[in-house]
């Protein structure tokens, strides 16, 4: 009986010790930021590592995060309405330069979407690449998130980590296997991640007007 419950106890611990924490898959953008990760391939590796762990570990928290709906799964996110924005700063020309390059990234995302509903195995990939370098989208965002206070600042620092996982994703899920055609279960999920990046941008856009 001893041994029984010795070896009980031994199993929950290391149950424990391997399965990732809350914290640890809540973003893997956020980790990318945290120790200067800004090289596409570097981050797309370690975000599918986070994905296949979250789901061999913690099936029912895969899809658990959620952006956009300002605070639908994070209650720092609040309604822009709310924002406290500073007008100087907003009309500068850094913010300015931010705002119309974002506006440009969301632009580039209904062009894909129209170039996948004009042709379903539309490559894609290269576009992606070209108009969304990580380490420039950071500097856009950001130019962005001077005009904002400190308590609106930590909501919009989500939705930026959401952005740069959205285009992880998407760039994992556009990719096709030399002469397989892309199947209509691939499109709809290409589709489905191009809408929730346009409306990442549009979340973080509301917070400039």
């Amino acid at each position: 009986m001893k041994f029984t419950s010795i070896t009980t106890l031994l199993f929950i611990a290391g149950s424990e010790a391997f399965a990732p924490s809350a914290n640890s898959l809540r973003s893997t953008a956020l980790y990318a930021e945290n120790n200067n990760v800004s090289t596409r391939t570097e981050f797309i590796t370690q975000s599918v590592a986070t994905i296949a762990a979250s789901i061999a570990f913690l099936p029912g928290q895969a899809n658990a995060a959620k952006y956009g709906g300002f605070g639908a799964g994070s209650p720092e996110v609040i309604d822009p309405k709310d924002a406290v924005v500073d007008s100087d700063i907003l009309s500068s020309s850094s913010v300015q330069k931010g705002i119309s390059a974002v506006r440009a990234y969301k632009q580039s995302v209904v062009d894909m979407k129209a170039a996948l509903a004009s042709d379903s195995q539309a490559d894609i990939g290269p576009k992606i690449r070209k108009d969304f370098d990580f380490s420039v989208i950071r500097t856009d965002l950001n130019a962005i998130n001077a005009a904002l206070d400190e308590d609106t600042q930590r909501g919009t620092d989500r939705i930026v980590r959401a952005i740069l996982q959205d285009i992880t994703e998407l760039e994992v899920a556009q990719k096709q296997k030399p002469g397989v055609a892309r199947s209509e279960t691939r499109l709809s999920n290409v589709t489905r991640k191009l809408d929730k990046l346009e409306k990442s941008f549009d979340d973080y856009l509301a917070f400039a007007t």
